[in-house]
């Protein structure tokens, strides 16, 4: 004879086994999305990423578990050795979920161990990313336990991927010389071949220090858009397409809990400082190397050293 009881036991276990069944399903929905968005961007992506190369990388990893990123934006072209167009050291602090960019000036001029004195954009030109991380820590007391590098093409492909009907910037001026597009003033969403221009543009009165403000700008919007539903989705794709344009030291298994992590904390800010900051510099000229940016390194140095350990959310900037 069959029990109440029993018959309310056999209910229960019932409904456990379709929720476990209904929770295998799901997982493995999930795990058929991502691999079939994540090779849907390999495919997606064409055969004109950044060369491969063999490189030797001996960042460090921070004492308080902060974690560096040297991150660069690399001009290769055809028969020529790859230029970085863009240097900038991006910290993630898992602890208070802030992320703060550190600009970093080109035209700097700066030691570089091993050679004489040049702009700090030839450190990676004559030692690649290694040889620009020993010039950062000499010059400026700050060391990077890992590096990105991107091309530029690289960069429409991201912007495309994850938005397809453009990322909203308000252009404050006409726009055109040596970017490859026209852009007009306005509020406008912009492909990633606009966003790219957009970004690059230093020819006005501002030069640099405006270009390095519109590329944190730019790397702000593309933050908001990566933490939107939106973004969220198309991460899978979004690390497919983007694989052969990318060079980093960071193993897969790290990047995809770093990226994870990031994804689930949604750090709200980006937190910026250019560098050299106000009254810590002075235009000067130098016969082999032209126009260049001397700079005060000590007071550089302690700008960066109050920055990165303020954990307040003002936005910092410094730009002239």
């Amino acid at each position: 004879m069959v029990t109440r009881l029993d018959k309310k036991t056999r209910r229960k276990k019932r409904r456990r086994r379709i929720l476990l069944l209904l929770f295998f399903v799901i997982i493995i929905a999930a795990v058929i999305y991502v691999a079939f968005q994540y090779y849907s961007g390999i495919k997606q992506a064409g055969n004109d990423g950044i060369k491969k190369e063999k490189i030797v990388f001996h960042g460090e990893k921070d004492a308080n578990g902060k974690v560096n990123f040297l991150l660069l934006g690399i001009d290769q072209r055809k028969n020529e050795k790859s230029r970085t167009d863009s240097m900038m050291v991006a910290q993630y602090d898992p602890k208070n979920k802030k992320v703060k960019l550190i600009s970093l000036m080109r035209d700097m001029f700066v030691e570089i161990p091993g050679y004489k004195n040049y702009k700090l954009n030839t450190a990676y030109f004559l030692g690649g990313p290694e040889l620009l991380r020993k010039t950062i820590k000499q010059n400026f007391g700050l060391d990077v336990q890992y590096y990105v590098m991107v091309n530029f093409k690289g960069f429409e492909k991201i912007v495309d991927t994850l938005a397809p009907d453009g990322i909203e910037i308000n252009v404050k001026k006409e726009m055109s010389k040596n970017i490859g597009v026209t852009l007009h003033p306005g509020l406008q969403k912009l492909h990633g071949k606009e966003l790219l221009g957009y970004a690059r543009f230093r020819h006005d009165a501002q030069g640099d220090f405006g270009r390095v403000e519109r590329q944190q700008e730019v790397l702000q919007a593309i933050k908001d858009e990566v933490l939107s539903v939106n973004g969220f989705t198309k991460a899978p794709k979004l690390l497919g397409t983007i694989q052969p344009y990318i060079q980093t030291n960071m193993d897969t298994s790290d990047a995809i809990a770093l990226a994870s992590e990031f994804l689930l904390k949604r750090p709200k800010n980006i937190d910026t400082l250019t560098v050299p900051v106000q009254g810590a510099y002075q235009n000067g000229y130098v016969s082999y190397d032209g126009a260049v940016l001397e700079i005060d390194k000590e007071k550089n140095q302690q700008a960066i050293n109050n920055f990165l350990n303020d954990n307040s959310s003002t936005v910092n900037s410094s730009n002239p």
